[in-house]
């Protein structure tokens, strides 16, 4: 049997608290090893479990879920970090991408989208909820990263699937089951789509995705 995820939950309203501790607990392959409802008394307890996920309110007392991160972040760069937050507009996303947040779950679509995210950061993807991801990520046409790509036109069917995938947060070895490749080839297919896109870091790949509808489809 494969270990289970051990997740750290933190927000201070008690009735979206219980909400989402049956949630997770519902859940086999998840393990709730502790709760708080202050940014300080998370961190106290992040520090002292270390799970694999963290999901944090991004409106707490004392210290915010931004601030929260950052130090988490830094401190536990194995700890996946994954916001729930009431807010849509794009700087609160770029804010907690700057943070070193992994996901960001509107708490209107926790019900459906937590135990996807928290899966999806768990194995090393970056996830935003699909409501937002579009809007949250949208560029404009005089964009860099579009001018490199050529909006996508230079990609081959082939990195195009990938490099959906990977914006999706699948890893190289599920990428490849998915589509009968080796991990290998899931390496090479993505070092020449972002190379030919001209994007570095995870967030612009899914920035990149998001502009061309991927996520919005997912």
């Amino acid at each position: 049997m494969s270990e289970k995820i051990s997740i750290v939950l933190a927000d201070d309203h008690p009735i979206l608290l219980s909400g989402l501790r049956n949630l997770i607990q519902s859940e086999g392959d998840f393990n709730l090893v502790g709760e708080a409802t202050d940014g300080l008394s998370a961190l106290a307890l992040i520090r002292e479990t270390q799970p694999n996920v963290a999901v944090i309110d991004i409106s707490m007392p004392q210290l915010s879920g931004i601030l929260l991160s950052r130090r988490v972040a830094a401190e536990f760069p194995s700890v996946r970090i994954l916001l729930l937050t009431l807010h849509e507009d794009r700087a609160y996303v770029s804010q907690a991408l700057e943070a070193g947040v992994k996901g960001y779950v509107l708490k209107r679509s926790a019900s459906v989208s937590l135990v996807q995210a928290i899966r999806a950061v768990f194995v090393g993807g970056l996830y935003v909820d699909p409501a937002i991801a579009n809007r949250m990520f949208d560029m404009p046409k005089r964009d860099g990263i579009r001018k490199k790509s050529g909006i996508g036109a230079d990609l081959t069917e082939r990195e195009t699937e990938v490099l959906k995938l990977v914006a999706l947060g699948f890893t190289s070895k599920e990428i490849g089951h998915r589509l009968d490749l080796g991990v290998k080839s899931v390496e090479t297919y993505k070092a020449r789509a972002i190379d030919k896109l001209g994007v570095r870091t995870r967030a612009e790949i899914v920035r990149y995705a998001s502009g061309q509808g991927w996520l919005a489809d997912a």
